[in-house]
């Protein structure tokens, strides 16, 4: 279990995540021409999402994590209905769905990686003479 500081750290990065997420969404203006990369707002969309849902999951937060993966749903038409300077775009919900998808595997996968190391460490010890 992490201290409790470092829990309030965490609870911290995930306001902040959140209020990043919510300004970039609802607030920022689309820049205009062409992005630098092919597909650069898809990627920016996957971090958006997956990055505060993976801290919601290292919380242990099934509350927050939901309240992370309702927002990537409702979205999209929020952005059409609040902004006058972008549109719903489906693909940019399927990035925030698979940004939310990779960081529960990621999360899983170190999970279960400390679980076996922190079974295995016992037995090593008693090799120790």
């Amino acid at each position: 279990m992490h201290p409790r500081w470092w829990r309030g750290l965490l609870w911290a990065l995930l306001l902040i995540l959140f209020l990043a997420q919510v300004w970039i969404l609802y607030a920022v203006t689309p820049g205009e021409g062409e992005p630098f990369v092919s597909g650069q707002d898809k990627i920016g969309h996957l971090l958006l999402f997956g990055i505060p849902f993976a801290v919601a999951l290292g919380l242990r937060s099934r509350p927050a994590a939901l309240g992370i993966l309702a927002h990537a749903v409702v979205s999209e038409p929020l952005q059409g209905l609040l902004t006058t300077t972008r549109t719903v775009d489906v693909w940019d919900l399927v990035a925030d769905l698979v940004g939310i998808g990779l960081a529960a595997v990621g999360v899983w996968w170190v999970r279960r990686r400390r679980a076996r190391h922190s079974a295995e460490a016992p037995a090593a010890e008693m090799l120790v003479p």
